[in-house]
């Protein structure tokens, strides 16, 4: 493992995760906030497992069949079925569900395939890059795109963008004009307590959309984060077992606490493409309530 290589190396435990917790970027100034700086091993993974989601969805598609449905078949059907359920339970607008019900399942699938990389080993890559000499050119290299804040929070934003065109869409621009100095406090017919509601409403509703906006990318990108994180923690507990005659049981520990960990991620990876989904679907629906 490049854990055990790092160790021999005489890298530090913070170094290396340092290393592993780096992305692959466009160039970058020093000391300079920079929005056209891209994190490129986020966006290729992202951009890849979302055109392997398409992809197997579609062969399914085409290879659906009225008799007895083969095991891919089959569990995305159930996976269809559940995502239509949550959907009708929650947006109550036929016409919106027609593309609120896709989005939820495009969104369920993906965050799940982008999780499901927390799986592989951490050092699988950088092992690949030095093996076949390509250390220099891509130096950090980073796998989980959902351990990366401005994926998380770009995806968040999206669901927002979504939130605002069915605010728009269902209420009518002048309508939903009202309801952002309306709601939740009410207005008045005194023009100066009508001018502070308005005020105190939309200072409201402008922290309700920024709160749901960042909690909602926030929570996948946290938890994501710290199950990176773990697996790194327990790559270095084998590498000091591995490391010393005296701390082969450490080696032992890291075998079976990473075999655990994982086993215990699958429902991560599961719980937070679902909730993820889940609050897609709120969001989207309560753009669809009147106040």
């Amino acid at each position: 493992m490049a854990a055990e290589e790092h160790a021999a190396q005489g890298l530090t435990a913070g170094e290396y995760i340092g290393h592993h917790l780096t992305h692959l970027q466009t160039h970058k100034q020093a000391g300079v906030i920079d929005f056209s700086v891209f994190n490129l091993d986020s966006i290729f993974w992202s951009v890849l497992l979302g055109v392997v989601g398409l992809f197997v969805m579609w062969r399914v598609a085409r290879s659906v069949t009225s008799g007895v449905p083969g095991r891919m078949q089959a569990a995305i059907e159930i996976l269809l079925e559940m995502v239509d359920t949550q959907a009708k339970g929650i947006v109550h607008n036929a016409e919106s569900r027609k593309f609120v019900g896709p989005l939820a399942l495009t969104v369920f699938v993906w965050v799940f395939l982008m999780n499901s990389m927390d799986f592989l080993p951490v050092d699988l890559f950088h092992m690949v890059l030095e093996y076949t000499g390509l250390e220099h050119a891509i130096p950090y290299f980073r796998v989980v795109p959902t351990a990366d804040l401005s994926m998380t929070l770009g995806m968040s934003t999206a669901v927002l963008l979504v939130c605002l065109y069915y605010n728009i869409k269902i209420k009518g621009a002048g309508g939903w004009a009202h309801e952002l100095v309306t709601a939740p406090f009410g207005t008045s017919k005194n023009p100066v307590f009508a001018l502070i509601l308005g005020i105190l409403n939309l200072a409201m509703q402008l922290i309700e959309f920024t709160a749901k906006t960042v909690s909602h990318g926030m929570r996948l990108f946290g938890n994501m984060y710290a199950g990176e994180l773990v697996f790194m923690l327990i790559a270095l507990m084998g590498a000091v077992g591995f490391g010393s005659a005296t701390g082969i049981a450490l080696w032992f520990g890291h075998v079976i606490a990473g075999t655990g960990w994982a086993i215990f991620h699958i429902l991560i990876v599961a719980l937070q493409a679902f909730i993820f989904m889940m609050l897609t679907l709120v969001y989207v629906g309560q753009a669809h309530d009147h106040h």
